[in-house]
């Protein structure tokens, strides 16, 4: 199984997870956002899965900081493109176990799903 985890380097919650696994001995390949960004196909794909309104970081200070008009009329073109524009409204960490996803780091959500795949 290849497993993947997507995030920022310097999150506090991607460290998290990091450790989880890490300290588990499974491994995985980490995708930076900050350093190699995010294809817009597979952040539609997440959408798709997810929904995008689990996807955004609405409470993070990049999408606090934008100008209320780009918070207005939100829906998941204008999301995905606000994501692909600044991968850090993506929120962290995004856990793809090849047929699952999980969005955020939470120990017993990790051991389930990694226990049933």
């Amino acid at each position: 199984m290849s497993i993947t985890l997507y995030g920022i380097r310097n999150c506090d919650t991607v460290k998290k997870a990091r450790v989880w696994l890490d300290s588990r001995k499974i491994e995985y390949a980490f995708h930076d956002y900050k350093t190699a960004g995010i294809a817009a196909e597979r952040l539609q794909s997440w959408c798709r899965e997810l929904g995008w309104e689990a996807l955004l970081n609405r409470a993070g200070t990049t999408f606090r900081k934008l100008p209320d008009a780009d918070k207005q009329g939100l829906n998941e073109r204008k999301a995905v493109a606000l994501m692909l524009a600044q991968p850090s409204m993506i929120k962290r960490p995004v856990l793809d176990l090849g047929r699952q996803r999980l969005v955020g780091f939470k120990a017993e959500l990790y051991g389930n799903a990694l226990d049933a795949n």
